[in-house]
């Protein structure tokens, strides 16, 4: 016999809303930072300094028993991964802040047409139309052949990809190892995979990019962390939309701090695609499954 944990919505909202801002602050720290730092060596220094919150999980990671296969999943995970956070230093630091929140949202339409590939997930007529509606809702932010669509733009839609594909292979680990192990070999594997890409373009780090980096490490793991805390105190389906937030904070940070113009139709896909992830959220809850993610939970 299970007992179910008690919904508390409002608890769930709150602990979304800090996690907004966590995101948020991890983006306008990369931002302010500036693309000084090749984006590989930035991403692993974030990356290397975070594997310190690893220390608490040591004990667990030495008792996993991984097989051969899932060491091999955990490789591929990390190697996907590490591809996504350098893709999203990169753009970052190129395109703004509202574009890359707003493009973010295109992993979860990702994990639903990869789960249909690669994990035999059925694809009813709603879900096609919600994916559609999600590119379009793309098409409408890049709008190609009435605007440049630059390199940082195309780097957001590798790493959406990317960053789908190290969701589905977690979907497929989480049902063998313990979720611990799953996060903290995200970390490991996604610094080893970082590395070569790094040691190549590195440039010595001045003393204040460190400690931005240091900050950046420390609010990604912070938001991940409350994250779970919403996911357990209120169903997807509500802390979901929740996330739509996130694109009007960056959209004015984005305007403040960084004198980015307020573009409209960046506003306007953003919520057109954030409008398809959560339809396809609901209607994964009233079937009794979990494919999708939260559009915070592929981020680095």
């Amino acid at each position: 016999m299970t007992t179910a944990l008690p919904h508390r919505p409002l608890t769930g909202i709150f602990w979304m809303l800090v996690t907004g801002v966590f995101f948020i602050m991890v983006t306008a720290l990369v931002k302010y930072m500036g693309p000084r730092l090749p984006a590989a060596e930035a991403a692993f220094l974030r990356y290397a300094m975070g594997l310190v919150f690893l220390l608490p999980v040591l004990g667990t990671l030495r008792g996993a028993g991984l097989t051969g296969r899932q060491w091999s999943l955990f490789g591929l995970r990390g190697f996907c991964h590490a591809f996504g956070v350098m893709m999203w230093f990169y753009a970052m630091t190129r395109i703004p802040i509202a574009e890359v929140t707003a493009m973010n949202y295109l992993a979860p339409i990702y994990v639903t047409i990869g789960a249909a590939i690669f994990l035999g997930e059925k694809l009813a007529m709603r879900r096609i139309i919600a994916v559609v509606m999600g590119l379009a809702g793309a098409a409408i932010i890049l709008r190609p052949g009435f605007r440049e669509v630059s390199a940082g733009h195309i780097a957001m839609l590798v790493a959406a990809v990317v960053f789908a594909g190290s969701y589905l292979i977690a979907k497929l680990l989480a049902d063998e190892v313990r979720p611990a192990v799953v996060v903290a070999m995200l970390s490991v594997f996604v610094t080893l995979g970082l590395a070569p890409f790094a040691i190549p373009v590195w440039i010595a780090p001045t003393a204040s990019e460190l400690l931005i980096l240091v900050a950046v490490a420390c609010f990604a793991t912070a938001g991940h962390y409350t994250m779970t805390l919403a996911f357990a105190a209120a169903p997807v389906t509500v802390t979901q939309p929740v996330t739509f937030l996130q694109l009007v904070w960056a959209t004015a940070l984005g305007a403040l701090a960084f004198a980015e113009p307020v573009d409209i139709w960046v506003v306007l896909g953003g919520f057109v695609i954030l409008g398809s992830v959560t339809f396809i959220t609901w209607r994964e809850a009233m079937l009794n499954r979990q494919i999708t993610p939260n559009a915070n939970a592929t981020k680095m």
